[in-house]
């Protein structure tokens, strides 16, 4: 039987690592197994992942990288002109397609020309963000394994399925109550539903 595990806590970084390493022993998981991790470029996220997991493979959600593609797509051309959006569609397809390696291209070709110094930042920093994720850039070979490359279907059932419902209009929670809350809620997107009620019985 395949077990899928949603949990969801207003908690400290410290806290939810501890509960992300109790369910990795639950589920008896390790790193020599074939195991990847989805993350929004934030180090506290890879920290945590190689702590409880050890070396495994890590991917950069696409969704992440592509905004960092389009802010400096935006300084650049101005946003909703016919020169941004086709600068936007090259560049996503480089960046699905090769990861760095042609956005880097790309960048030394933008470095080349004469810039303003809001357009040079720009570039410079989005330089620097895939380049720190060089190695968790691989959405060809991830898609061609059946992998997924976002987190979109993550985040959107926190914000419909937890959200809409802690959201509702008028709705005031205590921090206790919201985390009991979020854990209900979560346990629809996991193979723990059935399970729960007939314990709760």
């Amino acid at each position: 039987m395949i077990s899928s595990i949603a949990f969801a806590a207003v908690e400290d970084k410290e806290t939810f690592q501890k509960r992300f390493s109790y369910w990795r022993s639950w589920l008896r998981l390790g790193a020599k197994e074939d195991i990847s991790a989805l993350g929004d470029g934030a180090a506290w996220i890879w920290n945590i992942v190689r702590e409880v997991f050890g070396t495994i493979k890590e991917c950069l959600d696409v969704y992440h990288g592509l905004e960092h593609v389009s802010d400096t797509g935006k300084v650049l051309y101005g946003d909703g002109t016919a020169e941004f959006k086709k600068w936007y569609a090259e560049a996503t397809l480089e960046f699905v397609e090769s990861g760095f390696t042609m956005i880097e291209k790309r960048l030394d070709r933008l470095e080349q020309e004469e810039r303003s110094d809001k357009e040079k930042e720009s570039v410079r920093l989005l330089r620097g963000y895939p380049e720190n994720n060089r190695e968790r850039l691989s959405y060809c070979k991830r898609l061609a394994e059946g992998r997924a490359i976002g987190s979109g279907q993550i985040e959107g059932a926190c914000k419909h399925l937890i959200g809409k419902r802690l959201k509702q209009t008028w709705s005031e929670w205590k921090e206790d109550r919201l985390d009991q809350r979020a854990i209900f809620c979560s346990l629809r997107c996991s193979s723990q539903w059935e399970k729960y009620w007939k314990q709760a019985k």
